[in-house]
């Protein structure tokens, strides 16, 4: 299924909407430009195989550039515009992509010099002119609109967020058959499990280069339903969109919950969300008591899944599971079978804390031009398990609980401290606005657990404060594992997908050392 299925009974229907700019994309426009952007590719050169990258803010025409992509038999990595240019760089030189597309007001992105970008043959610009690029929409309007004769499905090549350091190419096999018979796993799944279909409108506050956004904005567009895409996310706003377009589901991370819970109540009260009937959550770990208040709030509409970039595997909870289940991400079994295992890769007993691993027929994926990673990714004696790194444990009736990931755990005094439970703590603390748990280096212990807050408005940072915080988390979290100290910042690192970018904070303390 691909947007092309919907032009002879739904040819007017939008496809995406853009409600910052009044724009919107049909699907018999979507279908039309997708194709003549495929054969503009095609007449370059590129065939099955081949990578091309894309740079752009939240804009129609990346639904135009994805499905160009995947009816060519094509691989597509979406870049994320907010990195410097080396860093961008890095990931479009690394994925091999003949084809750059960028939309004008992600140019700062874009390494200048070509030589750093050595593989890229092609460039393209829209909404606005780039030095060395070519008009996107004068490639468009100069190809047919025809359907090729062949159009063999491609393929996402997406990379990780880099929370822990250099972003990972993840690197899927192409399916095998034609893009309007051959279904791609997320719609496969989603769908189902969702109910999407051809009378869903689905709100994306996310940016489109994160994995969950694009991926289910493609089913959207598989199944015949509408989009309704943010420029960026902003709470009030959300709300508003909701109720303008009588939204039936959309998808979220818990940052963006603990943002409309934040907002004063009668901003809240006055917007209808009755139409939800599907809230999806993914992407970090939602605090059960903000979960809790969503569910009240919303109504049981409230899906969390537990997945990765990879695609090593999937758990799933609904509102009355997690309401069973408090901090639970799902039970597995519907894409892979949980192991949780110790440091030499044994199964550990129900209810203690390893490394969780997904057991699958196949590996899911490999690590693009990486193949250490793919291997310290593997477990050492079954080659079809693979992780993502994080820590869990799961219970008697196979749900899993998430403690954190391996490369954010504390070891203080020879003690491992999982710091995602004092802050699913703190971010309910009304003073709150952010929080971030860290381990840096302490002399007698090797690490001491420090909380970085960044307060609300109008709350200014004091010894008082730092003190009332402590308490609160000591109240409630045992004091091994509760922060030592508290420091006070404007603004913490986060990914604009909602993800703690540890790393960068942590390493603040490491050279300030």
């Amino acid at each position: 299924m691909f947007p092309g299925n919907f032009v002879a009974t739904t040819p007017d229907k939008p496809a995406v909407i853009r409600p910052a700019t009044g724009e919107q994309l049909t699907y018999r426009e979507l279908d039309e430009r997708s194709t003549r952007l495929a054969r503009h590719l095609r007449s370059l050169g590129l065939t099955v195989g081949d990578h091309l990258a894309l740079v752009s803010s939240n804009d129609l025409r990346v639904l135009e550039v994805y499905w160009a992509a995947l009816r060519s038999g094509l691989y597509i990595t979406v870049v994320n515009w907010h990195l410097t240019p080396e860093e961008a760089g890095y990931v479009v030189d690394d994925c091999g992509a003949e084809v750059l597309i960028v939309s004008a007001d992600a140019g700062g992105a874009v390494p200048r010099d070509p030589n750093q970008l050595p593989h890229v043959r092609h460039r393209l610009v829209y909404g606005g002119e780039l030095d060395g690029f070519d008009s996107y929409e004068d490639a468009v309007a100069a190809q047919s609109a025809e359907p090729l004769d062949s159009q063999p499905r491609g393929q996402d090549m997406l990379y990780s967020s880099g929370t822990t350091g250099r972003p990972k190419g993840i690197k899927p096999s192409l399916p095998e058959g034609e893009v309007d018979t051959t279904m791609d796993p997320y719609t496969a799944v989603f769908a189902p499990m969702y109910g999407f279909d051809s009378d869903t409108v689905y709100l994306c506050p996310a940016p489109l280069y994160h994995a969950a956004p694009l991926r289910f904005c493609g089913t959207i567009t598989s199944v015949g339903g509408t989009i309704v895409l943010m420029d960026r996310f902003d709470a009030e706003e959300s709300l508003r969109l909701i109720e303008e377009y009588r939204v039936t589901h959309s998808q979220w991370v818990p940052t963006m919950f603990v943002r409309m819970l934040k907002l004063p109540k009668d901003v809240r009260d006055k917007f209808d969300v009755s139409s939800l009937k599907v809230a999806i959550h993914a992407a970090a770990p939602c605090p059960p008591d903000v979960k809790r208040s969503m569910i009240e709030w919303w109504g049981p509409v409230i899906h969390e899944y537990y997945a990765s970039t990879e695609g090593a595997g999937a758990t799933f909870i609904d509102s009355a599971q997690a309401l069973a289940k408090p901090g639970s991400v799902g039970h597995d079994g519907v894409m892979g079978i949980v192991h949780i295992c110790d440091d030499d890769g044994v199964d550990v007993p129900t209810g203690d804390i390893g490394t969780v691993y997904w057991e699958r027929e196949e590996r899911p994926f490999e690590y693009h031009n990486d193949p250490a990673k793919t291997e310290s990714a593997t477990h050492p004696d079954h080659p079809t398990w693979t992780t993502s790194g994080d820590i869990g444990y799961i219970d008697a009736d196979r749900f899993l609980y998430l403690t954190d990931r391996a490369a954010f755990m504390i070891i203080s005094g020879g003690v491992n401290i999982y710091p995602q439970e004092s802050e699913n703590v703190l971010t309910m603390h009304p003073k709150v606005f952010d929080v971030a748990v860290i381990g840096v280096p302490d002399e007698e212990m090797g690490e001491q657990v420090k909380a970085v807050v960044q307060l609300v408005d109008g709350v200014e940072p004091s010894d008082a404060v730092a003190r009332e915080l402590l308490d609160y988390v000591r109240d409630r979290v045992s004091h091994f594992k509760a922060p030592r100290s508290i420091d006070f910042s404007d603004d913490l690192p986060r990914t604009p997908t909602g993800k703690l970018v540890k790393h960068k904070l942590r390493a603040r303390y490491l050279n300030a050392g």
